[in-house]
């Protein structure tokens, strides 16, 4: 399973674990306020995310960086995997 793919999933899972609906298709495209999870299933995903693949970039970041798109995010972590 790539990256992307575990991304997906937690995304998946942090919607349930917090009771909100995803839309369908989300691409790179997808802006993460429209995606369905609300603020506790961002919180949740990242947390996931950290325990899932080890790395929390957002706090190895020296300067805050906030993701407007799913595109955006999941480079984020990429960069991060590949340090």
């Amino acid at each position: 399973m790539n990256l992307e793919q575990r991304i997906r999933g937690c995304f998946e899972s942090a919607a349930q674990l917090c009771g909100c609906t995803l839309i369908e298709n989300i691409d790179n495209q997808t802006v993460l306020l429209e995606s369905g999870l609300d603020s506790l299933g961002f919180a949740l995903l990242v947390a996931q995310l950290e325990e899932e693949l080890g790395l929390d970039p957002f706090s190895e970041m020296e300067m805050a960086v906030y993701p407007r798109t799913f595109g955006e995010f999941l480079s984020i972590y990429q960069q991060s995997a590949n340090k």
